[in-house]
């Protein structure tokens, strides 16, 4: 795991400082991530994949329990691709599509193609996922608006990769039916959309399958990219730039704006309580492994706080190195606000590039 040296003794005595005070997850110790529960019940140490491969299960049903399940192939109907519109953005063409993620639900998106790749030459694709925007939505990581460093989609396709922005429901002008469609949690939904955003990538000539996809998001996109590559194996390296904390740190513990219908209603049975919350990101970060994973966390961030971001990524460190990827975790702390600055983003490509290969 790489850090600036000065920022580095700074957070191990953070992480020293609070990490015996940390409560335990569902039973387990939180920090301690080889720790884990065998047939019986007995308390044991992880020393192999395999037998982390007992937590990394525990840990994906108690985030289940939260979102909803994810759905069964039965929801895995056709695409049914349309293009909406097209735009030619010199090096690219940006298209504004649908698809039909599930029964009776369609998902805008955009997906930007480098020319090149249409004329013969396939390239990597990168799952793109935006922030909260509820005027815009998907359109500001394509450069078409809004804040500034968040136009990752438009940047990727420019350096060369396809790249798919997916709208995130009940931002902007998605508004799907969740219920109807059901699903009991808009990040479940969203993380469908995603998975079935991969299909489509998958059924698409100019394409580069082999190495696998990468995603990026800023913020929402940031947690988005996580629960999404959780879940998701396709996905060989995430970026999360602005993306989490712990269960217990996000607002020093008031979890209220988690209640949302788009987000996970089911948190709002834990107001008061965090430590109850049945997941969190120490074991969400360590279900990554052994995949690349870039994180930009500021210094000056009033959404998710960086010393917290520290103690997940110590943390998960130990199932890092028992996969044997030491270097597998990259942190940032820029000195800035909730913003994902020019320095980290380019670097964050650098990571997809040495997954995904250069197009």
């Amino acid at each position: 795991m790489k850090k600036v040296c000065l920022q580095l003794l700074l957070m191990v005595s953070v992480v020293g400082l609070k990490a015996a005070e940390i409560p335990a997850l569902r039973g387990l110790s939180r920090t301690h991530l080889l720790e884990y529960r065998d047939e019986a019940g007995k308390l044991k140490t992880a020393t192999t994949v395999a037998e982390w491969e007992v937590r990394r299960k525990a840990a994906v049903a108690a985030f289940l329990s939260m979102t909803g399940p994810l759905p069964g192939e039965v929801m895995r109907c056709p695409l049914d691709l349309r293009v909406e519109e097209e735009v030619d953005c010199g090096s690219y063409v940006r298209r504004l599509i649908s698809y039909a993620s599930s029964p009776g639900g369609r998902v805008p998106a955009y997906l930007c193609i480098p020319k090149a790749a249409l004329m013969g030459k396939p390239a990597p694709a990168v799952l793109c996922l935006h922030p909260t925007e509820n005027v815009i939505g998907h359109k500001v990581v394509v450069g078409l608006g809004g804040k500034p460093h968040r136009q990752y989609a438009a940047e990727l396709a420019e350096r060369g990769y396809v790249t798919l922005a997916p709208s995130y429901p009940l931002l902007a002008q998605y508004q799907p039916d969740l219920k109807a469609l059901g699903f009991t949690s808009g990040t479940m939904k969203a993380i469908w959309d995603n998975i079935r955003g991969l299909d489509l990538l998958e059924t698409m000539p100019f394409v580069k399958k082999d190495a696998g996809f990468a995603t990026i998001g800023h913020s929402l996109g940031g947690h988005n990219s996580i629960f999404t590559a959780v879940l998701e194996p396709r996905l060989k390296a995430v970026v999360s730039s602005c993306g989490f904390d712990s269960v217990l740190d996000y607002k020093d513990g008031n979890i209220k704006g988690w209640v949302q219908e788009r987000y996970i209603l089911k948190m709002g049975d834990y107001l008061g309580r965090p430590q109850d919350v049945p997941f969190d990101y120490y074991e969400l970060i360590a279900c990554l492994a052994p995949r690349a994973l870039y994180v930009n966390a500021p210094l000056k961030d009033s959404n998710f706080k960086w010393d917290s971001v520290d103690r997940i990524a110590a943390a998960a460190e130990a199932v890092y190195k028992l996969h044997g990827a030491e270097e597998g975790m990259i942190i940032r702390h820029p000195d800035c606000d909730h913003d994902f600055p020019d320095d980290e983003r380019y670097e964050s490509y650098g990571v997809i590039e040495k997954v995904l290969g250069k197009p």
